[in-house]
């Protein structure tokens, strides 16, 4: 495709920054609570400045065509965070992003009516509403929590053979740990509680990270990969596996349509989750499969860019640019192949394959899931039951039924109609003998009177 294509706007999903300690149960993905470090808040406000350098520029190639990009129009930018398991983290990490990508503006002022000018605190500080996807009310940002059939596929996942296989593999590594885990279980179904209290302690504790025996760290990597990969991926484009990036695509997917409408403002979408989503993502795609170093877990700061473009014959649909930035190891964005393609593919085929294992609201998510009772299920399980039971009451008569009581209107109808003619005096009952029997002796006494 001709780089003189256009940007009509882009959807971002991109990880939080750094953050400090965090657990989470390996069966069922329970996070604990945690708070963002100085350097996640950095690292976030970094990334904003480099989309901002990219979409936001005048100057640049990839200029979003019609976004206002100094003071920011809150009809052209939707803003999700996941508010869930891992506390503020994401959220924070939300609000430090866009504070890169629409900085401060010190020409924020107004004049009021005595002729006082009022300038916007904190040197023009822009406030962009972030929408907070609460896990008990909406399941789109982290779908995989409170879901049984998830639960199962892990544990189907830790039986597997080749589950079993890299576990005798690295049993050896993994009975070298335990001195460097401070009471953590050093097995491989915990090897993302693993990885991630070393990488936190190898960047916060200078003391940990000198005594860490070299490649500990990057061995201890290599298997959280190959853990999470195989919890949050699937072979069936929609099996539960995937269910991380499959109750996103929904909303993804809505932002691609609306961005490539030219009669709607939106151009700018962004997701700001966990690292669970690519995964999912990345396996959905094909990104993966045509880029094997994607299968595994994303940096802090990680984004995926999906750029909507209208490539320079008008006549063309618009198409997906797929671009990854694995946090701070790489310096900028890179084109990725995707969808069993080397070229950009076009909007319409991403959307088609996409769609049909989007989970599109809590009430499917609950019957996947095979939950009735936490996150919004209690009451879908509630409603259902009160409708079956008013459908009880009014159940629809059978055809026996029917017959009954079509033969039970007919007698009425006849029994109206022969009181009408018996009101009328049109039918009568006895009364037609007597006529007959006084008719009969009338016609004797003649007779008689005759002879």
């Amino acid at each position: 495709m001709s780089d003189n294509s256009k940007v009509l706007g882009v959807v971002v999903i991109a990880r939080h920054g750094d953050r400090q300690g965090f657990y989470q149960d390996p069966n069922t993905y329970t996070a604990s609570s945690t708070v963002i470090t100085p350097l996640g808040e950095v690292q976030e406000f970094r990334l904003g400045q480099l989309i901002r350098s990219h979409y936001l520029n005048s100057s640049s190639p990839l200029f979003i065509s019609g976004v206002n990009s100094s003071v920011p129009d809150q009809t052209q930018i939707l803003a999700r965070a996941d508010a869930g398991g891992e506390g503020g983290v994401i959220v924070n990490s939300a609000m430090a992003l866009l504070q890169g990508l629409f900085p401060a503006n010190p020409n924020a002022t107004t004049t009021l009516a005595n002729g006082t000018t009022v300038s916007a605190p904190l040197n023009g500080y822009q406030y962009l509403p972030i929408e907070s996807v609460e896990p008990d009310n909406d399941v789109s940002l982290e779908g995989w929590t409170q879901c049984a059939a998830f639960d199962q596929s892990t544990q189907n996942f830790y039986q597997s053979a080749v589950f079993q296989q890299k576990k005798a593999e690295s049993a050896s590594f993994l009975s070298q740990l335990p001195r460097y885990l401070d009471g953590r279980n050093a097995t491989l179904e915990n090897m993302w509680n693993i990885f991630d209290f070393m990488n936190v302690e190898d960047i916060h504790d200078s003391s940990f990270a000198q005594n860490l025996p070299e490649n500990f760290l990057e061995q201890a990597r290599d298997l959280a990969n190959f853990h999470e990969y195989g919890v949050f991926s699937d072979p069936d484009l929609a099996g539960i596996g995937n269910i991380a990036f499959r109750t996103t695509l929904p909303s993804v997917l809505n932002g691609l349509n609306s961005i490539q409408n030219s009669s709607q403002p939106l151009k700018l979408v962004y997701e700001a989750v966990s690292y669970k989503p690519f995964l999912s993502m990345f396996n959905m795609t094909g990104a993966a499969a045509m880029n094997p170093q994607l299968a595994g877990v994303v940096n802090y700061a990680a984004a995926v860019i999906l750029e909507v473009l209208q490539p320079s014959d008008s006549s063309s649909e618009p198409v997906i640019r797929f671009k990854f930035k694995n946090g701070t190891d790489d310096p900028d964005f890179k084109t990725y192949n995707f969808m069993n393609s080397t070229q950009d593919v076009a909007l319409s085929t991403f959307v088609n394959y996409m769609a049909p294992a989007a989970i599109n609201s809590t009430s499917e998510w609950c019957t996947i899931c095979g939950n009735t009772q936490n996150r919004g299920c209690g009451a879908i399980s509630a409603a259902a039951a009160n409708a079956r039971a008013a459908a009880a009451v009014h159940q629809p008569i059978s055809p026996v039924g029917a017959g009954f009581l079509g033969a039970g209107l007919t007698i009425f109808v006849a029994l109206c109609m022969l009181g009408i003619l018996f009101f009328l005096g049109i039918l009568t009952v006895g009364r037609g003998k007597s006529r007959r029997n006084r008719k009969s002796g009338s016609e004797s006494d003649s007779i008689e009177r005759k002879a």
